[in-house]
């Protein structure tokens, strides 16, 4: 086990996705233990062997089975990025039908520190459902970035990932962290 504190980061699919090594490197220089955790799709658009290299952790998208052992150690803390209007969705529903929800579920409920930096297009955060889903999690405990925080203004220029970075170190700590 390690000493660094554990980050569980649920990838979504989207594009910044497809430049999450950037971002690991970051948190894994800022002292953090990344266990990476993707969704089914998301897992199709990663290289899940050189994230698993990068991170000394297998990345994870499905669920374990009865007889397997868990192998993601115990949580100080959830990034959820890109979280996509999908996943934003089924979340605040309890809907648990892939390991990231479950995930995500499980440590809403033990309530630990979550920060959200949703990507999703304008169009779709304008949906009610979308909005209400927003402020049911934001009512539970999770905290969100503003929608526009890793996007570049020129969309050739990079994510803004150091942005984020302080977002994360500016969450208050957990309060029940169960061990």
């Amino acid at each position: 086990m390690s000493a660094r504190p554990v980050l569980y980061l649920v990838v979504c699919a989207a594009p910044p996705a497809l430049k999450i090594d950037e971002l690991i490197a970051l948190l894994m220089d800022d002292g953090w233990a990344v266990w990476v955790i993707a969704t089914p799709t998301a897992a199709t658009w990663i290289d899940r062997e050189t994230l698993a290299q990068q991170t000394g952790n297998p990345v994870r998208s499905e669920r374990r089975k009865p007889a397997e052992p868990d192998l993601l150690p115990k949580a100080d803390v959830v990034l959820v990025i890109p979280a996509t209007f999908n996943t934003i969705n089924k979340w605040a529903l309890g809907i648990n039908d892939t390991l990231a929800l479950g995930v995500l579920n499980e440590m809403l409920g033990l309530g630990l520190p979550i920060l959200v930096s949703p990507y999703a297009k304008n169009a779709l955060v304008t949906h009610p459902a979308y909005q209400t889903h927003v402020q049911t999690l934001s009512a539970s405990g999770v905290t969100f970035t503003a929608a526009d925080l890793i996007r570049p203004a020129d969309p050739g220029a990079p994510f803004q990932w150091p942005r984020l970075a302080g977002e994360l170190a500016r969450l208050p700590p957990s309060a029940q962290r169960l061990d």
